[in-house]
This record gives structure tokens, sequence and C-alpha cells, in this order.
């Protein structure tokens, strides 16, 4: 079971995951994408990586499940568990590599990658621009684990900005 945690949570001694990104799109437009799984499917992942949502339920204990389809042919399958919703200004979530059947494995590439992801996405508003924030830490973690989330964390950031850069264009076009 996840460790419990409101969204001001932190993780004592552990670095966090931090990546802002301001988008050219009002606070709503932004808020859909995440929200609505048919938006969802043209921009989330990584670039080449199409997704199939397999599951979707937006509230305090439902499950987005989902497949990313890897240019081998191979199938990486993710889910988020989220724990709170306010509409147009947070989403939290705990984030995890699983299988088709929803359970938890490892990450397929860092073995030593933490089980769960405990993520807050923030969503702000002005002049028309929307600010995303995205905060995420371990739960549950070894210090091996801890360690590798920390030593990876550059390159989870680049690979958020793949996926950023993806829901930026959805907006534009939207």
């Amino acid at each position: 079971m996840a460790e419990k945690r409101s969204s001001s949570d932190s993780h004592a001694g552990v670095k966090d995951l931090v990546i802002t990104r301001a988008f050219n799109a009002p606070r709503t437009l932004v808020w859909k994408a995440w929200t609505e799984p048919e938006q969802l499917t043209k921009w989330w992942g990584p670039k080449g990586m199409p997704i199939s949502v397999h599951k979707f339920y937006l509230r305090p204990g439902g499950t987005f499940h989902y497949s990313m389809r890897a240019a081998d042919g191979s199938d990486w399958w993710g889910k988020f568990v989220y724990r709170e919703i306010k509409a147009l200004e947070k989403i939290v979530f705990v984030n995890s590599f699983s299988d088709a059947k929803e359970k938890i494995t490892r990450h397929p590439m860092w073995p030593t990658w933490p089980l769960e992801v405990f993520n807050t996405l923030t969503f702000t508003e002005q002049d028309g621009k929307t600010t995303l924030t995205l905060r995420g830490s371990p739960i549950n973690a070894t210090e091996e684990e801890q360690a590798t989330f920390e030593a990876h964390i550059a390159n989870v950031q680049q690979g958020f900005k793949g996926t950023f850069d993806q829901l930026e264009e959805y907006l534009a076009n939207s």
C-alpha cells in the first residue's frame, strides 16, 4: 500500500524532481489535456511512443492505466493512482510502471528505479498563459531506489521536456 501523504508533504533528505513549464494556452485547455483520456493520447509519453488508454477514472482512488508502444514493438505499461483533484488547480497522483493487469513493475531500463513516485501537478494562469509545475519524489523507496531517483533527475527532466514539447504543440493546434 502506498504511503499516505498530503500534497504538501516533502520527503526528508530526498531531492525532488521539479519541472516548471509555461504554456501559451488558458488553464482550462491545459487542464483538459491532462484530464480527458482522448486528449492524453495525443501528447502523453516519450516522442515516438504512442499510447493507449486502458482505464481512466479521474477521482481520488481512480486510475489512469495506459500502455506505450516502443519502436521495437514492445509495450511499456504505466499507471497513475489519483490521490487528490482540485479542478483547474491541482492533481496529486502516484505514478508507477505496471503490467497489463495493473500490477506494479520495475522500470524497463532502470531496475533500481523506485516502484512508486508521488507527484503533485499544479496549474496557474496569468494573462491567458498557464504555468504547470510538476513535483515528484519516491515513496516507500529503499536507499538504493532513492539514490537512483536522484541520479536520474536530469534524465527525467529531459524526458519530460520532450513530453511537454508534445503538449505545447498539441495545445497550439487545439
